[in-house]
């Protein structure tokens, strides 16, 4: 089946979509606290991530296709700190980022929807050789970019509260109850004490 140019982009943008929602839902039903604090090492956040990926997405479906987004984000400017587009601080309101996700999502949406996949672009911030792009590259990259941070909220949220899956209606996961999970993680567990003793053995051998 043939699919012309305007499908494949309709199928990249319903994907960026979906993405977008799965992180969004990550947030849901969460206190101030749990939303803002750094659950790794790097100090990797819930709402951290979606002020990186509204951040991005404003950059990549603005800037580069010469369509400025129209709200400031000094944490994006070349004087920030390093990585002040990955967490939020307490002068910053929740409602805050997330309305910046949702303008940032619609001037996207806008210039997806105004451009064909072979629109050119260029990315400042990429080195000479690869900086020239088209939607259709960006439409990937930004779909990419979202499912990656998508994924590490879906282990922050289950390391905050234990609530697992892809959004409330679209678990994607089997449904097993806490027992059952607990079975599953310890065979997980047995399988990798196994696997190391058996590669220690082969080392000695």
């Amino acid at each position: 089946m043939t699919h012309t140019p305007e499908e494949h982009k309709a199928t990249l943008h319903r994907y960026l979509k979906a993405r977008r929602a799965g992180l969004l839902a990550k947030l849901d039903g969460l206190h101030e606290y749990d939303l803002r604090r750094p659950m790794t090492r790097t100090g990797t956040n819930l709402l951290g991530l979606v002020k990186h990926v509204a951040t991005t997405e404003a950059e990549y479906f603005g800037l580069v296709f010469g369509r400025p987004f129209g709200h400031p984000m000094p944490w994006a400017g070349e004087d920030a700190e390093d990585n002040a587009d990955m967490w939020v601080p307490e002068t910053e309101s929740v409602r805050s980022i997330l309305d910046l996700h949702h303008a940032a999502a619609a001037h996207s949406d806008a210039t997806i929807e105004a451009l064909s996949l072979d629109a050119p672009g260029v990315v400042p911030w990429w080195k000479p050789e690869t900086r020239e792009v088209t939607l259709q590259q960006i439409l990937v990259h930004m779909g990419l970019e979202t499912a990656h941070h998508a994924g590490h909220a879906d282990i922050i949220r289950e390391l905050i509260d234990g609530s697992i899956g892809y959004t409330a209606g679209h678990p994607n996961l089997p449904p097993f109850d806490e027992q059952r999970w607990g079975a599953y993680r310890d065979g997980i567990e047995r399988a990798a004490r196994a696997a190391a003793v058996a590669a220690r053995e082969e080392i000695h051998d």
